[in-house]
């Protein structure tokens, strides 16, 4: 039985959606088939993201309302071997319930490991509508009391929701912030929203510049998500340390010419 994941935060521009596909992407490295499917409706983007804007002929309000089957509304990421998309509707319907969803991913989920949701940001129907169709949760947050205090109260309604699992991610980490104690610290981050973080994610370029979800190893992004999505599959977690580069002498000097720059 595949694993449906919502993926969520208390804000918008926390990079939720980036989380979605390079997650699902690196899971795939595994050897894993996994579907993202893009539930904001009116703004979705991750056929932009996934470089695959130019070959959505059907959406999941397709699929819902049976003018296609829903593997047929299935895209195939270029760059990315057994990662797919399901996009988004362009249009809100009464259709487009949590339990439709849930039902049109019954018959989807005997050929996938995981579908991994992305949830529109805030806590009305969409919301909602997304934490219906799934079993387990990853909040989004970003190391800043801004962030934390939206995802506390996305988290406490989460909770009433009673999943499976609820893991953080802590997206855009400055290490070099963190390393002298001017930015929140992970742990801080897990006691403050009584939450287990399952992975971190550091402030890359590597992430702005990559193309059709595709993200090298050698890169400290890269692999910040493949030990997010190993954590994820293993159950055991080991997220990347985005302030180790940061401490001592060397990481010192480090800090001093990122001040420069």
């Amino acid at each position: 039985m595949s694993k449906t994941i919502v993926v969520t935060s208390g804000k918008g521009g926390v990079g939720k959606s980036t989380v979605a596909c390079f997650l699902g992407a690196k899971i795939c490295e595994f050897g894993k088939r996994v579907i993202v499917c893009d539930l904001d409706f009116g703004l979705n983007n991750l056929d932009i993201v996934m470089g695959v804007e130019e070959k959505v002929v059907y959406d999941l309000g397709d699929a819902i309302e049976g003018r296609c089957r829903a593997s047929q509304a299935l895209i195939e990421c270029p760059s990315v071997k057994n990662l797919y998309l399901l996009s988004s509707s362009h249009t809100e319907n009464s259709n487009l319930s949590g339990q439709n969803i849930k039902l049109l991913f019954e018959g989807l989920k005997t050929h996938f490991d995981y579908v991994i949701f992305d949830c529109p940001a805030g806590i009305d129907v969409g919301f909602h509508r997304a934490v219906c169709a799934c079993n387990e949760a990853i909040v989004v947050v970003t190391p800043f009391l801004s962030s934390l205090r939206d995802a506390d109260k996305v988290l406490s309604i989460l909770r009433s929701y009673k999943l499976k699992d609820i893991k953080l991610v802590v997206n855009m980490a400055r290490g070099d912030l963190m390393a002298v104690g001017e930015c929140i610290s992970i742990k801080e981050v897990e006691n403050l929203l009584k939450t287990p973080v399952i992975g971190v994610i550091p402030a890359d370029d590597n992430i702005l510049i990559s193309s059709n979800c595709y993200l090298d190893n050698s890169t400290p992004s890269g692999k910040a998500f493949y030990k997010l999505a190993r954590s994820y599959i293993s159950g055991k977690t080991k997220y990347f340390d985005p302030s180790k580069k940061y401490v001592g002498i060397i990481g010192s000097i480090r800090r001093g010419l990122k001040k420069i720059v």
